[in-house]
């Protein structure tokens, strides 16, 4: 597990719900964290300039008449209620005056890498979260004034790229995260520990970055609704309840602690995966293994694109109407031959109850991890 907090003096882990102090080697005087507006839904507005105003949605084929879901949406079709992962149909019944467009995923990879190009100008140290966002560890003169270096970043993406970013700055990874989002679209926020219970004390617990939904729930099971609430609990209890690791985190990132290390390792993909969703529900399971067979071919494309061999084998099954199920199984030796790949998959498919129709199959294809990677 990555440290959650760093200092001047040191690195704190999460063990057993004690605090364990090591020394660090550096860490930036700030951490940046950049990302890329509506990044899907933009870079589609710049291929098709006529779109721009518009609401548009980006996802499956282009077409709501078919099944599929929405990859992202443009702000314009946010007002809606249009979101990521919503079915295709659910948006076009929200937004019917939505332009819906393909998805096109090398064309979006090709983009960011022109970002992510233009960001390592810079003498910072960049760490590649995924395709629309990035790290930036800033250390020396140019953290003299991290507003004008946001500034300098956001300019500079326009201008190469024609993309708008949003630049959050913070003294660790969690509130550079963060302080992105008060910066969506298109600004710079600052959030640090000077003002961190002004801006976040009275905020719910999933608004912190680590927290989602079902950690919400159970917080408020415990009678833990904000952050500062969080930030105030009992730590014991909550390395009863939640764990010995994971209840001290939370509290930690209650009180705006996070990573502060940013490398440049570059970002590398942990699985490659494919799925489809059908257009009408299928329950004869010979054919179901026969679409389970094209995923695979496919996702084995991928594995041996990429250079590295697979060391698990997932597939996904989502039942009409919305009930989704995974199973996996790790390989006897890590991978990239279609046949074993196939087998396993197979394997796993049947270890699935199929008495209902089928709207979606998916097939995933984990890599071996290096060592230290989480």
């Amino acid at each position: 597990m990555r440290p959650f907090y760093s200092s001047s003096f040191g690195t704190t882990w999460p063990i057993g719900g004690v605090e364990r102090i090591l020394l660090c080697v550096s860490t930036p005087d700030w951490v940046l964290h950049v990302d890329l507006d509506q990044f899907i839904a933009a870079v589609e507005i710049a291929r098709h300039p006529e779109l721009r105003g518009k609401p548009v949605v980006v996802g499956g084929a282009g077409d709501p008449t078919r099944r599929g879901v929405v990859a992202t949406a443009s702000y314009e079709a946010r007002e809606f209620g249009v979101h990521s992962g919503m079915p295709l149909r659910t948006a076009a019944r929200r937004c019917p005056d939505a332009v819906f467009v393909a998805s096109d995923p090398p064309a979006y990879e090709e983009v960011s890498e022109r970002v992510m190009a233009v960001l390592r100008e810079f003498p910072v140290v960049v760490e590649v979260a995924g395709w629309d966002e990035a790290f930036l560890g800033v250390s020396g003169p140019v953290a003299e004034d991290p507003e004008a270096l946001a500034g300098a970043v956001r300019r500079a993406v326009a201008d190469r790229t024609g993309l708008s970013c949003a630049v959050g700055i913070g003294d660790n990874k969690h509130t550079a995260k963060l302080a992105t989002g008060f910066a969506k679209p298109g600004g710079v926020y600052r959030l640090t520990r000077q003002n961190w219970w002004e801006v976040m004390a009275h905020r719910p617990t999933d608004a912190l970055w680590g927290v989602g939904s079902k950690t919400r729930r159970r917080l408020a099971d415990l009678g833990i609704t904000t952050v500062a609430e969080l930030a105030a609990a009992d730590p014991d209890r909550l390395a009863a309840e939640l764990g010995p690791t994971l209840g001290p985190y939370f509290r930690a990132l209650a009180h705006g602690l996070g990573d502060r290390d940013v490398t440049a390792t570059p970002y590398v993909p942990k699985s490659r995966s494919r799925e489809t969703t059908f257009q009408r529900n299928i329950d004869d399971p010979e054919e179901l293994r026969a679409q389970l067979g094209r995923l695979v071919e496919r996702v084995a494309d991928d594995v041996a694109e990429d250079g590295r061999p697979a060391a698990r084998v997932a597939v996904k099954v989502r039942f009409a109407p919305f009930i989704t199920q995974t199973r996996s199984v790790t390989l006897p030796a890590p991978t990239s031959d279609v046949t074993v790949l196939a087998r396993a998959a197979d394997d796993v498919f049947g270890r699935f109850t199929v008495d209902r129709p089928v709207r979606l199959l998916g097939v995933r294809a984990e890599f071996v991890r290096e060592s230290g990677q989480e």
